[in-house]
């Protein structure tokens, strides 16, 4: 595993990154985006419409994760994508999504961007679409909406696309592409009202369904002066942040939009910004042999950190030169500027990481925590030792300072919670805001444990009565960030022994109790993603080497070493493929719960190798059975 882990590394610079992919929105969204930008006869199109293809169900829809159901809204951007591939209505392929659409509840219940997107190339009415105004930009920080009250992700999908709101711009669309059969009347879209979720008539709903009414009513209208400088405040903040990043926010949606709203602007093809964020889209690309598919983001700082721990933890010499090259890289990726994580922090010193190779705007707390604990694990030689110290302080000081007053951590800002957000109508994708999250708080609370800090301490006390608080009834952790009640309950107890909690207790033990109960026939451990949808089917799906690593790991930090533990090591002893890797049929992270989830490709191998190594280290100082 140690060999197999070691042969992906880049051998230059010394960092890991495996791709990441996710479902096949953003493949769909690149071919509407070729069209968009007149560029429909690529070759691109064919390929990504023949992964289209391979990807889709045998009920005629498309999933939002491996092996899930369909979903309506991947149902009709996957439809509609192969309909500008050139596939005919009539084709088989094509009649089994619509009935697939139909029986999903039709084009009408697809979500905001698939609408917004479906309006741009006159196939929805723009009346249909919730509003995302520019004018956004004018509310001042202090004010009780603005643009920092959102998610950092939120802001890099919702600001371009404002800038897209205010041109409207009327794509055609080709005659093959048009989707009118999948309309069940003459009507082009339904109200807000009915699209949004049951609400009362005295509710945050109604409140922001009258102020889109009232937006629609009054575009066109007003002083234009207003427009001009939204859409100039809109598009300085957009430039600004393109800056030392991969893209704004470095993922794809915000890539997109930026191309888009770039256009809308007037930009020429050749102006060197709009070639830049094409060639960022570019990076995104994986191609296959008959086929080509596009990632979400890349993860070269996540990978290089998870990297690093499991190979030190499973004995590699802690002066090994991949750990040494790995620690030097990861330090290049310190961030020494203040980004948007300061509008709600301001007094906190500037640090961090962030997840891709560039993006120095979005540090989040997640990575920035496993940076930290990889930087403790390599041995180096001055003066590289002396700057990994100076970078850690930063980092340590940084991370301290995103605590919430509830006592966790969230990704990307502090105190980012007002749920009411929630409400507004194009807020569909789920993650309008970043709350403070089990996962987080306790993999902060595991490198707080690791280099001194114990309970003692007001932030790790903060953050220990929030862990426990979140606690589930039958002893699990909701898992923000990976799939799902595994992922949680396992962050949760490492994090907990780390920080010196006596995991004897019962909020320990009962954790523990959580996880054997859910330990398959095989030895392994399995959760989907639909666990996000449904929490009766927490702990349950096919067993997985990462899912299976985490729990053996969770056991094991609270004091478990009896047979679940022996039989969860044999699974991944027995599963192991000839070459050190391990195959994964799953999705195991997650983007946004109950919209987009996450492949990273690398979980498989690196997550198993950690489990295995602190399971060899149990055996050898008398811990652990065989």
């Amino acid at each position: 595993s140690q060999e197999a882990i070691l042969r992906l590394q880049n051998p230059e610079e010394g960092y890991w990154c495996g791709p990441i992919f996710g479902d096949t929105t953003i493949d769909s969204d690149t071919i509407m985006l070729l069209n968009f930008l007149g560029r429909g006869s690529s070759v691109k199109v064919r390929r990504l419409a023949n992964h289209l293809l391979n990807m889709q169900n045998a009920d005629g829809g498309w999933p939002i994760y491996k092996n899930g159901p369909s979903e309506v809204s991947a149902t009709v951007k996957a439809y509609w994508a192969l309909k500008f591939a050139g596939h005919a209505p009539h084709e088989p392929r094509l009649e089994a999504a619509r009935k697939r659409i139909k029986a999903l509840g039709g084009i009408h219940k697809t979500n905001t961007y698939t609408k917004f997107y479906l309006a741009l190339f006159g196939q929805y009415d723009w009346r249909g679409v919730p509003t995302i105004p520019p004018e956004i930009m004018l509310f001042p920080n202090w004010f009780y909406f603005n643009l920092y009250e959102m998610s950092a992700w939120t802001r890099s999908i919702v600001v371009p696309l404002s800038i897209v709101w205010a041109f409207q711009p009327a794509i055609p669309c080709p005659a093959n592409a048009t989707i009118g059969e999948l309309f069940p009347d003459s009507r082009r879209h339904i109200p807000l009202s009915e699209a949004v979720a049951p609400h009362s008539f005295v509710s945050w709903t109604t409140f922001f369904l009258m102020w889109d009414s009232w937006l629609k009513a009054m575009e066109g209208s007003g002083g234009h002066w207003i427009r001009v400088w939204a859409l100039r405040l809109a598009e300085d903040w957009l430039l600004e942040r393109l800056q030392d990043s991969d893209g704004l926010g470095a993922i794809y949606p915000g890539i997109a939009n930026t191309i888009m709203a770039m256009k809308c602007l007037g930009y020429p093809d050749t102006d060197p910004r709009l070639v830049a964020q094409l060639q960022e889209l570019d990076r995104l690309e994986v191609p296959g042999e008959d086929h080509t598919r596009y990632q979400p983001s890349r993860s070269p700082v996540w990978d290089t950190a998870i990297s690093m721990i499991a190979l030190a933890e499973s004995g590699l010499d802690p002066a090994h030169l991949a750990l040494t090259q790995a620690c030097q890289w990861t330090i290049s990726k310190e961030i020494k500027i203040r980004g948007d994580w300061a509008y709600t922090n301001p007094s906190g010193p500037t640090g961090g990481w962030h997840f891709q190779f560039n993006n120095v705007f979005y540090p989040d707390v997640d990575d920035t925590a496993m940076v930290l604990l990889a930087l403790r694990h390599v041995q180096l030689e001055e003066p590289n030792s002396r700057i990994r110290e100076q970078s850690f302080l930063r980092g340590l000081n940084w991370l301290l300072s995103m605590q919430s007053v509830t006592g966790g951590w969230a990704a990307f800002d502090k105190e980012n919670t007002k749920a009411i957000l929630d409400k507004i109508p194009f807020a569909d994708h789920n993650a309008m805001i970043d709350p403070p999250t089990s996962d987080v708080t306790a993999r902060v609370l595991e490198l707080l444990g690791y280099i001194g800090y114990d309970k003692s301490y007001s932030a790790c006390a903060k953050a220990i009565a929030f862990l426990k608080a979140e606690q589930e009834t039958d002893g699990s952790w909701y898992g923000r960030w990976g799939v799902n009640y595994i992922y949680g309950t396992w962050q949760a107890l490492r994090g907990l022994a780390a920080i010196g909690e006596d995991m004897s207790r019962p909020c320990a033990q009962r954790g523990a109790a959580w996880l054997k109960s859910v330990q398959r026939p095989d030895g392994g451990w399995g959760e989907t993603c639909e666990t996000y949808h449904d929490a009766s089917l927490k702990g349950k799906g096919p067993s997985t080497p990462a899912q299976t690593a985490w729990a053996i790991m969770g056991l094991m930090a609270a004091g478990v070493f009896d047979e679940s533990v022996a039989r969860g090591v044999e699974y991944l002893v027995s599963t192991q493929r000839p070459d050190g890797t391990w195959d994964e049929t799953e999705f195991t992270g997650t983007g946004f719960p109950k919209v987009y989830y996450l492949e990273y490709t690398m979980y498989r191998n690196y997550f198993p190798l950690q489990a295995l190594g602190n399971y060899r280290k149990a055996l050898a100082q008398g811990r652990a059975q065989v």
